[in-house]
């Protein structure tokens, strides 16, 4: 699945380095030196440098030597063919695209509805699940979501009791 892993930000410095806004949680393995990146359009671009500078991603690409040509980048949007049913090297974790469109079920068995978005907060992700009452937000933590079934695109929740 093609996936949206990062945006190319203003050039930085002289050689042809631009900041990148990171949008994957891989970026060591996404952004490798010798990694491809697609893009609609620049075509594909190989990543010929890596390093952090305060904090922010920097990277330099094939064929560009210079700021003018780091700047032509600009707000260009980084794409990588991801594999998204590939386990994981930790136990419940999930890719968005595997939650999105599962069916969620309460403890009793009942339908509750279908997860329609995970929204990514700093504390813990949450579950927009659509009901036909309308959209509940559940944290994504175990204790409200015991079970999630990717295989049979199903999880378990308990949702928040409305007083």
């Amino acid at each position: 699945m093609r996936l949206l892993v990062g945006r190319i930000g203003r050039a930085h410095g002289i050689l042809g380095e631009a900041t990148i806004e990171v949008r994957t949680d891989m970026p060591d393995e996404r952004f490798a030196v010798g990694a491809h990146v697609s893009t609609d359009s620049h075509g594909d671009l190989s990543i010929t440098s890596y390093r952090l500078h305060n904090g922010i991603l920097l990277l330099g690409f094939e064929g560009v030597k210079d700021r003018n040509g780091a700047e032509k980048l600009r707000d260009t949007l980084m794409y990588c063919d991801v594999d998204i049913d590939q386990p994981s090297d930790y136990q419940d974790d999930y890719h968005v695209m595997q939650l999105i469109g599962c069916k969620a079920v309460l403890e009793s068995g009942l339908e509750f509805g279908t997860v329609a978005d995970v929204i990514n907060l700093p504390g813990q992700d949450l579950l927009a699940i659509d009901t036909p009452n309308g959209e509940v937000l559940i944290p994504f933590v175990h204790q409200l979501v015991p079970l999630v079934d990717i295989a049979n695109r199903c999880l378990t929740v308990i949702p928040p009791v409305v007083t």
